[in-house]
C-alpha cells in the first residue's frame, strides 16, 4: 500500500515525471487540507499524476489532484479534485513566480508523503519539458545500463 523512503510514510509517487520532465531542482511544500482529505490520504490513496502547481496572486496553488472522498466522512467530506493551498514561504514563491514566468519551467508534484511529524507534505520538482528526441535518448541510456547490469551479473 504505503511505502516508506526517506521523507516519510509516502502516499503517491508521480512516477511519470521524470520521465515527462527534466528535475532541474526541488522543493518541500506543505499541504493545507481539511480533516476528511487528511484521512483520506492517511489510507493511502491519492493520485498527483495529472497535477500541477502553480503561483496565484502570492499564493501557491496545487491544482488538478485527486484525493478520494474519505467513505465514513458523510456530508462533511470534500471536493475530491479541488485546489489546495501550498504552504511555502514568501521568498520561495516569488522565487518560484519569476522561474516559472521568465524560464518556461513548470512545477511538478512529485511525491505526497507524510513526513515524521505527521503533517501532509507535497516535493514538487522545479522542471523543463523534455522533448521527443531527450525521452529516446535517456530509454536507450535505461536500456543500456540494464544490459551492462546483465552482462556484469553473467560474468562473476
Amino acid at each position: 500500500m504505503a511505502k516508506h523512503d526517506e521523507h516519510g510514510k509516502v502516499v503517491a509517487e508521480n512516477r511519470k515525471a521524470r520521465h515527462e520532465y527534466i528535475v532541474e531542482d526541488t522543493i518541500e511544500a506543505g499541504l493545507m487540507l481539511t480533516g476528511t482529505e487528511v484521512k483520506s490520504l492517511r489510507t493511502g490513496r491519492a493520485n498527483i499524476q495529472e497535477s500541477y502547481a502553480s503561483p496565484e496572486n502570492g499564493e501557491m496553488w496545487l491544482i488538478n489532484a485527486h484525493i478520494p472522498e474519505y467513505e465514513q466522512g458523510n456530508r462533511y467530506n470534500h471536493e475530491p479534485r479541488r485546489k489546495r493551498k501550498l504552504l511555502v514561504h514568501r521568498r520561495e514563491i516569488d522565487k518560484l513566480q519569476g522561474v516559472v514566468k521568465r524560464e518556461g519551467m513548470t512545477l511538478v508534484p512529485l511525491k505526497l508523503y507524510f513526513d515524521q511529524r505527521g503533517r501532509a507534505k507535497l516535493l514538487l520538482g522545479i522542471a523543463r519539458g523534455k522533448k521527443a528526441h531527450d525521452k529516446r535518448e535517456a530509454d536507450k541510456q535505461r536500456d543500456w545500463d540494464r544490459q551492462k547490469q546483465r552482462l556484469m551479473r553473467q560474468n562473476y
